[in-house]
């Protein structure tokens, strides 16, 4: 009796050893494990068959929406379609994860930091494929939004690993940037910047400088004085072998209202070209309102770089302008 008392405790030590192993796996000396993976891709856990099916299709309609003001098409996010009992291991590390299943009830719910750190993840349940379906119709917005912030977060981090520091912005212009040292100054002016990164077969650009306070009013003049504004910018500070560097003529940007450093600031996005050069690119443009200051900050990304994607570039360039700080 005593010996199988013994087996029966031993059995049991051993299933919960397993156990305890099992939900520490993602653990490293006792803390979460470093998320893994690109910027801008996004796990998805569904079934192979209903990724192909119309709920996939549902899925890459929405998180696979095309980013707006890129000259090629390009999505929010490089999906990787993981099967659910593939999730394990390596592949929970990823930093934003979407997980697809059936279930009593219909919901959305948030794993955050679940199996790795920073992480992100969402689990929608349905009672049907047409219920799940339902939840990301209506849920998507806000999930992509809270998915780009924790991407944002993990761009602006890994830029921090090898910061240029560029006191004349300071000086001269009174913000500073978290700015990565592969970038440098093409041109320093009283009230203006611009600084470059060469890339393969192209570059990205930064360009920086002051407005009068009111020169873009909230009104229906303002995608028409914004373009104006970094048309005549453009021709006057941005050298080319021929022709104007330009917004595109053939497409209006889109405007977005949003909040740099606390200060209002009107947010573009469309396409630059050089006049009759058929060169042509993304840009984003921010006019921000220093009060304080009695003046309208502008500070514009913008990438050359034929036939390439571009989405990354881009995302690289909004990072760098929304680390900053007015001082």
């Amino acid at each position: 009796m005593k010996k199988l008392a013994l087996a029966i405790i031993c059995v049991f030590c051993i299933v919960s050893c397993t156990e305890t192993k099992k939900n520490t796996s993602e653990k490293i000396n006792g803390s979460l494990a470093q998320s893994i993976g690109k910027i801008n891709e996004l796990s998805v856990i569904i079934d192979n068959e209903l990724w192909t099916g119309s709920l996939g299709d549902t899925i890459r309609k929405y998180f696979g929406a095309e980013v707006p003001g890129l000259p090629q098409e390009e999505p929010l996010f490089s999906m990787r379609q993981i099967p659910p009992d593939v999730f394990t291991g390596l592949a929970r590390r990823y930093r934003t994860f979407l997980k697809i299943q059936e279930g009593d009830e219909s919901k959305v719910y948030v794993a955050n930091n679940k199996y790795a750190t920073p992480q992100l993840g969402y689990v929608i349940t349905g009672t049907s494929q047409d219920e799940i379906i339902r939840l990301i119709q209506e849920r998507s917005a806000g999930m992509i939004a809270k998915y780009k912030k924790v991407e944002m977060r993990e761009k602006q981090y890994r830029i921090k690993k090898s910061v240029e520091y560029i006191p004349q912005l300071k000086e001269k212009m009174g913000v500073t940037l978290k700015i990565p040292s592969a970038y440098r100054i093409a041109k320093e002016e009283d009230k203006f910047f611009w600084l470059r990164k060469d890339i393969t077969n192209g570059d990205m650009n930064l360009m920086i400088y002051e407005l009068p306070l009111g020169s873009i009013p909230k009104d229906s003049s303002t995608i028409a004085k914004i373009i104006k504004v970094r048309d005549s910018i453009g021709v006057l500070k941005i050298p080319t072998n021929s022709g104007k560097f330009i917004t595109e003529e053939a497409y209006a940007p889109y405007l977005y209202e949003t909040k740099l450093d606390d200060k209002f600031a009107f947010e573009t996005k469309g396409t630059w070209e050089i006049k009759d050069r058929y060169m042509a690119g993304p840009f984003v443009n921010y006019a921000i309102d220093d009060v304080a200051n009695n003046r309208q900050l502008v500070i514009e990304g913008f990438v050359l770089a034929p036939s390439v994607r571009k989405r990354n570039f881009m995302f690289e360039l909004e990072a760098i302008i929304k680390s900053i700080k007015f001082e």
